[in-house]
């Protein structure tokens, strides 16, 4: 692999490049590390876009949650471009049925109580449980959330409710493909990852143990070895 080689790790719901700063970090060597933010944009084809606009002819890509999708999404656009994609804590499915009252009720708390009630309502159960209790591994990622406004996560939430079915994709995929998901996941589960590694001719699943939703901060260190070696994958099949 060359130096110039470039991985995209894609943020999911109201998340930024500081969940990725480990790996960031502990890639350096072998790779550039882009993660673009998406608090703007209210279609998941509009993320996507942004960016493939702004990468180079060939790079890899993981996505996490939102972020998966958004992967999902140029997987379908423009798959020869992908040299190798990881999908990490998310789903190929479309929203369920009674997904956009139960995000109505957040984005109407976001308004009417502000970010700082969303995201203590919305972050513990994203987490391991050891975690959900643990107010210093939990204010970086308040910190974060509250870099959000009630606008753009309402944005965000529209994208997702109208996220497209990416199950059509997943047996059609020609580059290498690993999926991740925390052990402890239970918005995004194992069985919904161990389906979709199942959909995916020779992928590869790993769960990680001790982790819930955020496995790149949940299980940094793991996390950061399991993406060089990633990296590490022949870019093609």
């Amino acid at each position: 692999m060359s130096q110039s080689a470039v991985l995209y790790i894609l943020p999911g719901l109201m998340c930024d490049e500081s969940i990725f700063s480990h790996q960031k970090a502990g890639l350096a060597d072998i790779c550039e590390v882009r993660s673009p933010k998406f608090w703007d944009f209210d279609s998941i084809t509009a993320m996507a876009q942004h960016v493939l606009e702004s990468a180079p002819p060939k790079f890899s890509l993981a996505g996490f949650s939102m972020g998966g999708r958004v992967a999902l999404q140029i997987m379908r656009i423009a798959p020869e471009r992908v040299e190798r994609l990881c999908l990490f804590d998310t789903s190929a499915l479309p929203e369920p049925e009674d997904g956009r009252e139960k995000r109505k009720v957040l984005v109407e708390l976001a308004y009417k109580k502000g970010m700082a009630a969303l995201a203590a309502f919305w972050l513990p159960p994203m987490l391991a449980p050891a975690r959900r209790s643990d107010p210093g591994f939990q204010k970086p990622l308040i910190d974060m959330l509250l870099r959000n406004t009630p606008e753009q996560h309402e944005k965000q939430i529209k994208a997702l409710v109208e996220r497209p079915d990416s199950r059509d994709l997943l047996d059609k995929f020609k580059c290498p493909v690993l999926i991740v998901c925390g052990a402890q996941d239970e918005w995004s589960t194992p069985a919904q990852h161990k389906e979709m590694a199942d959909a995916i001719p020779g992928s590869e699943l790993v769960i990680i143990e001790d982790a819930g939703h955020f496995v790149s901060v949940e299980q940094p260190e793991i996390f950061t070895r399991l993406m060089r070696r990633f990296m590490a994958m022949p870019d093609k099949v």
